[in-house]
């Protein structure tokens, strides 16, 4: 049996990217420009990916001369701001090289039917160092203890996935850190963004495969995928902010918001399968009858709710594997055995959803699921074929969310999405102290986000949404913003400077302009 995943998110999508018009010249001002208490001689901004001009997948330089610190930059030109370096890659292709081979790939394009990884060579090679001093410190994928590690930028340890390839081309040394490089430079006013939201991006995009760190204090220790202790966080966030602020500099900082608020996330429906599709809708009677006996097995154990039914009047749940849910492998294989399946049959279905069930409206289904639900899973199906299971058999059970389980990598569950809130809400009741107790602005990203996937936010005469792709917020990647999106940033974080150092960019219309960014790519680039 074959199906296919029908009227998802690709359908009619429209794009957002490089700006057209990067220019940010206001209006004329009716009101004269103060910078109140704060100095925007020297800014340097300290971050991560939405800090360096991360869009669509990948970093490239249309995308860094839209990142929010830059267009903020243009905004403190006009009060003595002064020049603002960026580590520009060398193309707008995307990507990166480590000794000539592929280590990231170009960036995301729409192909008239959805996002595609853009058919060019990057040229940006990680181990041709840029030389700075660079005001841009944004580097994509850093979690909070990375700003303080010793070496996140030494170019032997990219290869084996000991430091970050984005900060190795632009590090001033082997064992240099984010913070102490920023730290050189003496800046008068900074930004700290975003801290915090790779300390739970990660587990999140991952479904959820990795671990959960509260209480472990040693973040030596962590896998890539795991989310960062409150602690952790609460110790390095702590310091970064202390150090920056001890010299007399005036700053701004962001909380987290809620990563699961982002179309990766929300874009894909838990329940997909429709009826009306020809591919799927016909194998509904023969499926329940197939699940019938499996189900009447889950009553007889007492867990009906793991029950696998699929809808003939609509759309129903994907099956999924849960690991929270207990193995009952052994126990489904003798009622299975005597309810009068044969030893094999049993053994398979045993196996196979000893830890699944349909998926609930709390399951978070990742945006790469799309190209997954529906279709074969070839690695079960061959395990299958060595066990001597027919082919036509072994295709019928392995139907990725329909008779396979889907992978733990392709959703989030709904306890999984508690850990990244917690977590979330930990970070956030840090910000929110040091801020208050550093005094340095705040700007609430977390609320922008919430806002945005809801009623969305208005931006001169748009309203930008969390939708995948027409709201304008959040590019092809499902993550990071659009070129539009950077600028509503940079619009949000002069609110809260002038809240809080009484500058005045807003009333005197220093600002970014909507329309300077709108949603096409050059053609060349197609």
């Amino acid at each position: 049996m074959k199906t296919k995943y029908i009227g998802l998110l690709l359908i009619a999508l429209g794009f957002v990217g490089c700006n057209e018009d990067d220019s940010t010249s206001p209006d004329m001002m009716t009101v004269e420009l103060t910078a109140g208490s704060a100095d925007f001689s020297n800014y340097v901004a300290i971050g991560a990916s939405f800090t360096a001009g991360f869009t669509d997948g990948a970093l490239f330089v249309a995308g860094q001369d839209n990142s929010f610190p830059n267009i903020l930059s243009q905004q403190f030109a006009a009060i003595g701001g002064g020049n603002f370096n960026q580590p520009y890659t060398s193309d707008n292709v995307g990507g990166l090289l480590y000794g000539g081979n592929l280590i990231a790939n170009p960036r995301l394009y729409f192909n008239g039917s959805g996002p595609a990884v853009l058919e060019a060579n990057p040229t940006t090679e990680v181990t041709s160092v840029v030389s700075g001093p660079f005001n841009n410190m944004g580097v994509p994928g850093a979690k909070s203890f990375h700003f303080v590690a010793n070496g996140y930028g030494n170019l032997a340890g990219v290869p084996l996935g000991l430091a970050n390839p984005y900060y190795a081309r632009m590090a001033s040394g082997a064992n240099a850190s984010i913070l102490a490089d920023a730290l050189a430079q003496g800046p008068s006013f900074f930004s700290l963004s975003e801290v915090g939201g790779n300390d739970v991006l990660s587990f999140a995009t991952s479904g959820g495969s990795g671990v959960d760190q509260t209480g472990n204090f040693d973040p030596s220790t962590y896998g890539s995928n795991d989310i960062t202790d409150p602690t952790v966080f609460a110790n390095v966030f702590s310091s970064m902010v202390g150090a920056l602020t001890a010299t007399g500099a005036k700053g701004v900082v962001t909380n987290v918001p809620y990563v699961t608020n982002l179309p990766y996330f929300t874009t894909v429906p838990y329940a997909p399968l429709d009826p009306t599709d020809p591919d799927f809708g016909p194998q509904i009677p023969v499926l329940n009858a197939t699940f019938a006996p499996l189900n009447q097995a889950f009553a007889f154990l007492g867990m009906p709710e793991r029950s696998i039914v699929f809808s003939e009047t609509a759309a129903s749940p994907v099956v999924i594997f849960d690991e929270t849910l207990p193995n009952i492998s052994e126990a489904l294989y003798q009622v299975l055995l005597g309810g009068g399946l044969d030893p094999l049959t049993a053994q398979l279905l045993s196996a196979q959803f000893a830890q699944s069930r349909q998926a609930t409206a709390d399951d978070l289904m990742v945006l790469p699921s799309a190209n997954v639900i529906g279709t074969l899973n070839e690695d079960y199906f061959n395990q299958l074929i060595g066990l001597g299971v027919p082919a036509a058999t072994a295709g019928q059970l392995a139907i990725n969310g329909i008779t396979y389980p889907m992978e733990d990598q392709w959703v989030l569950t709904g306890v999984e999405t508690q850990s990244v809130i917690t977590a979330t809400n930990a970070y956030n009741t840090t910000i929110s102290s040091v801020a208050s107790s550093s005094g340095v602005a705040l700007v609430d990203l977390k609320g922008i986000l919430e806002e945005a996937s809801t009623s969305g936010v208005a931006f001169d005469n748009f309203t930008m949404t969390t939708d995948l792709v027409f709201g304008g917020l959040v590019s092809l990647d499902g993550v990071h913003l659009t070129a539009r999106g950077y600028a509503l940033m940079a619009n949000k974080f002069l609110e809260a400077i002038d809240a809080a150092y009484g500058s005045n960019f807003i009333e005197a219309g220093q600002v970014a302009k909507a329309n300077h960014y709108v949603v096409n790519y050059p053609p060349e680039l197609q």
